[in-house]
């Protein structure tokens, strides 16, 4: 069963070398994590210098976990961000999107179908694992959601999958869910927050190779 071109987000780029390679390899989006616990945390005067390296209609994501007004602002005043990430509530999700004018994606922790939202309130949302109670992050924690939970969802709005994708299992991921964007980090690393090229280009194609399952 072919399908059609998948989106591919790099996240957690911190360094020159992963910025490049999601470049050079043709990733639709590239991630800069504005949480300062993460170990892929970057400044906005970091991101600002890597920013302005980013070719090819690449759009630059900014994540950031429950951000308050003050926050947002500071990081936009420094960095040409073309689209937020959050973790929060849906509302407060819509209410970034509407007063930034960005479009804004949010992150929906699921265990079981019945986490599954019916309805999208911003551009996209994002469907990971929840994570473990004892986690000091809310995503990033490398842990690989129960796809078949996915098969036969259709839902009406974009949405992309995270959690756990590697370039060994992405394909297999795609073809079960029929996901039309995956994101990647800890994945496609040689160390908590160095991009690994090499793992970035099978990444990306392995993400689009049509598979049979």
């Amino acid at each position: 069963m072919k399908r059609t071109r998948t989106g591919v987000k790099i996240c957690g780029i911190t360094e020159e070398a992963g910025l490049d390679a999601c470049i050079e390899y043709g990733a639709d989006w590239i991630g800069f994590v504005f949480f300062e616990r993460s170990p892929r945390y970057v400044s906005a005067s970091r991101a600002a210098v890597l920013g302005k390296r980013v070719t090819n209609n690449i759009k630059k994501v900014g994540l950031f976990v429950n951000p308050d007004d003050t926050t947002l602002k500071q990081v936009l005043d420094q960095v040409e961000l073309d689209i937020l990430q959050v973790y929060t509530t849906p509302d407060r999700a819509l209410q970034i999107q509407n007063q930034f004018g960005r479009p804004v994606w949010v992150s929906i922790p699921v265990a079981g179908k019945g986490d599954l939202p019916s309805q999208c309130p911003v551009q996209r949302i994002l469907i990971e694992p929840k994570p473990p109670v004892d986690a000091l992050h809310p995503g990033g924690n490398a842990q690989q959601l129960n796809w078949n939970l996915l098969q036969g969802w259709k839902p009406t709005y974009p949405w992309m999958l995270a959690g756990g994708l590697n370039p060994e299992n992405v394909g297999q991921a795609v073809a079960i869910t029929g996901v039309p964007a995956v994101d990647v980090s800890s994945g496609v690393e040689s160390a908590p927050g160095i991009k690994n090229p090499r793992a970035i280009a099978r990444f990306i194609h392995n993400a689009r190779a049509p598979v049979i399952v």
